[in-house]
């Protein structure tokens, strides 16, 4: 360990010295190509630091990160790497020289450093220097020798030699053998400075008195510190062999090219021996431990041939060193060596490697701009490994050499909408016969720049909705288009709104900002909004952001939602009021007109009349004005009271209609309608009265006296029925207590002045009738409970009535018909609430 760290020590010191006569030494360093050399020993710790990349190319450090300086090199990389932070090389794996150049003189590993931000390269040489880190081996760790007893002292037996992988002063290996009183070591040197240890007979041996010996011998290298490696020796005491075999050269030599077939003989050794028989018998081996040399060669073990048995590379292997051994059949042996040189074929197509490329670029990217950086590698020699690199196709790039690499970089403006992505093609083609020629293909997308506005295919839509469409529905859906991509061409739509609007026309329309599809936000209503007209913008989601915009007219379509309305005569009307016709009137006179509107329009709002009648009838109406006239003269078998009911209906699909009753009483004069007004009035009374039950104190009596109560109620009933009313002074109804009544409700009169309970004249209404008031006022300000006051009160009160009743019809304007009969009915009424009043004094009288 401290023999390796003094040769760390050496080797930084040697960098040291390197760095601080740059300029020295600047054809080494910093040549044109901008080639830096630093020297370093094998097998160095992980992280040892080689030099500092930085400071020898004189860049700045704190811009190495930025213009991201590494290493490209296949086979380097693997050994070194660049820390972008300081600069410095720092050793990343084992680096065994050995296994790198096998047994070169010279062992250089070289790679180029590259940055970017201008992009720079420089070429770094390492040289590998051996440091003692192998021993040396033997073939094999015994080795059995046969030595004839009729040996005379002084007679030498080849010995196997050891081998040191080292270099240098590191494989200078000595040897020496255990102590013995037989045998001495010696060496022998060949031709080429190669040392053979050879075991030198002292003394006679003498079989009969030991047949065997065995021997250590230990072979030592020149390193510090020393390495060794050791072989028994059995010796075998035999007679007579005492020739050993001799090879006719120390060293072969051969050059065989890398394409040569296999089986081919490439060399054939030779060796003899003096002895005779089986002792002169030879066999021939390769005697090596590596296992690539048995792959690769061959020797016939009875002629020496040696052939190809795999097939080589130059690129694999340039030189083999081969030890091929002679044996003959009394064991004794002879070594030889066997170089192989290995020339060059134009074998390998040219390699392209990607450096750094970019996948993606901008179309609106600047002339001139890298797309990709290629290195061209041919693993063959000489022209065969020359390379020269073209583009394939017309496309808006061009190819730019800068020593081993290329630059690709555009020629022409991109636009992504016409092309959205580029298939480069690039050819390396070598200059051996044949040429060899490889094809690399990088694939180009060309990303979007927002330079195109959203476009919609109209500058104007018009759409029909019909109305009471159903709130949230779809109405209409308008698309734009982008030629862009992305977020570029993602549209959003939105309609632009007016900020002094009344009412928003949000609370009416939304649009899906993303599909364009736009909604009603309440059902649309024609007689109140008929169209509207909205500005929709389209914007791009690209950066500056791109819009367009349209005009969407919406038309409101009018649908048969209204019914007519009647406006003359009221609908709400009370079923007694009457319109007087006067008896003496012509054929076609104008007796009424009904009047009446549709909210609708167009068609829908088309109105026509009509009477429904089954029978003929004295009155016709005109079907589009709606003027009632009369149909013939009256004559005195024609009733005086007529119901016509008028019915409207517009031209809407389908069809809406109204109705409305017309009451027409037949007559010159008022008084002449009085009976038959009374008639009706009864009967509407009785019919409207509501189901009413005394519920008094009375409750708690017992069945029997209830029984009682009602016959005598009945009996009071048939009594009253003999009083009738022929003219207005006549009473309706028996008296009663006014203070017992609250309200009154005269038809369509809303009177101050009304009735709750009276018990009803018609015998067929065995039941008290019940009216309801619009107004409360206290009874005794229309009557004195006293019932001497009754007949004052009542002119009194009937005439408060009647100015009321005058007030009530000019507010709600009344026909003058009308006006002449309520009040009639208010005097008749009010008569009626008196004998109501005097029939209930007696009732409760009679009960008490």
């Amino acid at each position: 360990m401290a023999g390796l760290q003094l040769q760390e020590g050496q080797a930084i010191r040697g960098l040291r010295w390197q760095v601080i006569f740059p300029f020295l030494f600047s054809w080494l360093c910093h040549s044109v190509s901008g080639q830096i050399h630093y020297s370093i020993n094998e097998e160095l710790r992980k992280g040892s630091i080689v030099g500092n990349v930085a400071k020898d190319l004189q860049l700045d450090v704190k811009d190495l990160s930025r213009r991201k300086i590494r290493i490209v090199s296949k086979t380097s990389e693997k050994y070194f790497n660049i820390n972008p932070d300081d600069g410095n090389l720092y050793i990343t794996d084992r680096i065994d020289r050995e296994t790198l150049c096998r047994a070169a003189a010279d062992c250089v590993l070289t790679f180029d450093a590259l940055i970017e931000n201008p992009l720079n390269i420089f070429g770094v040489k390492i040289d590998i220097k051996d440091t003692n880190d192998n021993s040396p081996t033997f073939h094999h760790a015994t080795l059995t020798l046969e030595v004839s007893e009729s040996a005379y002292p002084g007679a030498k037996f080849s010995l196997p030699n050891a081998e040191d992988l080292d270099l240098g002063i590191n494989s200078q290996i000595s040897y020496r053998l255990s102590t013995n009183q037989y045998f001495s070591l010696g060496e022998k040197v060949s031709t080429d400075g190669s040392v053979f240890p050879e075991l030198i007979l002292e003394k006679h041996l003498d079989r009969e008195t030991q047949d065997k010996h065995e021997l250590i011998l230990t072979a030592s290298d020149g390193g510090n510190p020393v390495q060794t490696g050791t072989a028994l020796i059995n010796i075998i005491i035999n007679d007579i062999n005492d020739n050993s075999p001799v090879f006719t050269q120390d060293v072969y030599k051969v050059s065989v090219r890398e394409n040569i077939p296999v089986n081919t003989t490439i060399l054939q050794v030779s060796a003899s021996d003096e002895d005779e028989g089986v002792n002169g018998q030879i066999t021939y081996l390769i005697k090596t431990s590596e296992n690539v040399i048995f792959e690769t060669f061959a020797i016939n073990p009875n002629s020496g041939e040696i052939k190809i048995k795999g097939q080589l590379d130059y690129e694999v292997g340039k030189y083999y060193d081969i030890s091929v051994q002679a044996k003959d059949g009394g064991g004794l042996a002879a070594q030889a060596k066997v170089l192989i040189e290995i020339t060059d074929e134009n074998d390998n197509a040219p390699e392209i490697s990607i450096t750094s490329s970019s996948e993606l670029i901008p179309e609106d990217s600047a002339l001139g701009t890298m797309v990709a950086l290629i290195q061209v590698h041919d693993p063959d020699s000489g022209d065969n490994g020359e390379v020269q690199c073209i583009l394939i196709g017309d496309l808006p790039f061009e190819l730019i050499s800068t020593g081993s690499f290329n630059k690709i970089v555009t020629k022409s403006n991109l636009d992504r909408e016409k092309v959205s992505s580029y298939n480069i093609t690039i050819q390396a083609s070598d200059k051996g016969s044949p040429e060899m020629t490889s094809r690399k293909v990088i694939r180009l997308d060309i990303s979007d720049v927002n330079d195109n506005a959203p476009v919609f295919e109209k500058s104007g839509y018009t759409a029909f909705i019909p109305e009471n469409n159903s709130p949230g529905a779809s109405i209409f859906n308008i698309q734009a288009r982008d030629m862009d991509s992305e977020e570029n061409a993602k549209i959003t739509y939105s309609i632009m709104s007016r900020s002094n609007e009344e009412d928003p026309l949000s609370s009416y329309i939304s649009m899906n900002p993303v599909t364009g599809v736009i909604y009603a936000q309440r059902s649309f209503d024609y007689e109140k909004h008929r169209e509207f007209i909205i500005q929709i913008i389209a914007r791009d989601n690209g950066s500056p952001s791109l819009n367009s915009s349209t005009t969407l007219r919406i038309c409101i379509v009018d649908h048969n939602d209204n019914s007519p309305v009647i406006l003359y005569p009221s609908p709400e009307a009370d079923s007694t009021t009457f319109e007087m016709v006067p008896w003496t009137s012509e054929q076609g006179s104008l007796v009424s007109k009904v009047v009446a509107m549709d909210a609708d329009s167009g068609h829908n709002a088309w109105l026509s009349y009509f009477l429904q009648s089954s029978e003929p009838s004295l009155f016709s109406i005109d079907q589009h004005t709606g003027e009632i006239r009369t149909s013939r003269a009256f004559q005195e078998k024609d009733i005086m009271k007529h119901g016509i009911v008028v019915l409207v209906k517009d031209n809407g699909i389908p069809s809406r209609s109204a109705s409305v009753t017309i009451n027409m009483v037949v007559a010159d004069h008022f008084h002449q309608v009085l009976p038959e007004l009374s008639s009706q009035s009864n009967k509407e009374e009785s019919q409207s009265n509501l189901q009413f039950y005394l519920v008094i104190a009375l409750a708690l009596i017992s069945f029997l006296f209830m029984l009682t109560v009602i016959i005598a109620v009945v009996s009071k009933y048939k009594e009253s029925k003999s009083s009738s009313f022929g003219s207005l002074s006549t009473s309706l109804y028996p008296p009663m207590d006014p203070r017992y009544l609250s309200q009154f409700n005269a038809g369509t009169l809303p009177l101050p002045y009304a009735y709750d309970v009276c018990v009803t004249l018609d015998p067929s209404e065995q039941e008290f009738a019940f009216l309801k008031a619009q107004h409360n006022v206290p009874v005794d300000s229309l009557i004195d409970a006293d019932d001497s006051g009754i007949g004052s009160e009542s002119l009194k009160n009937s005439s408060s009535a009647e100015t009321q009743f005058t007030k009530y019809a000019s507010e709600r304007r009344c026909s003058p018909i009308r006006k002449i009969f309520c009040k009639s009915r208010i005097a008749s009424m009010m008569q009626t609430v008196f004998n109501c009043k005097k029939e209930y004094t007696a009732f409760q009288s009679w009960m008490c």
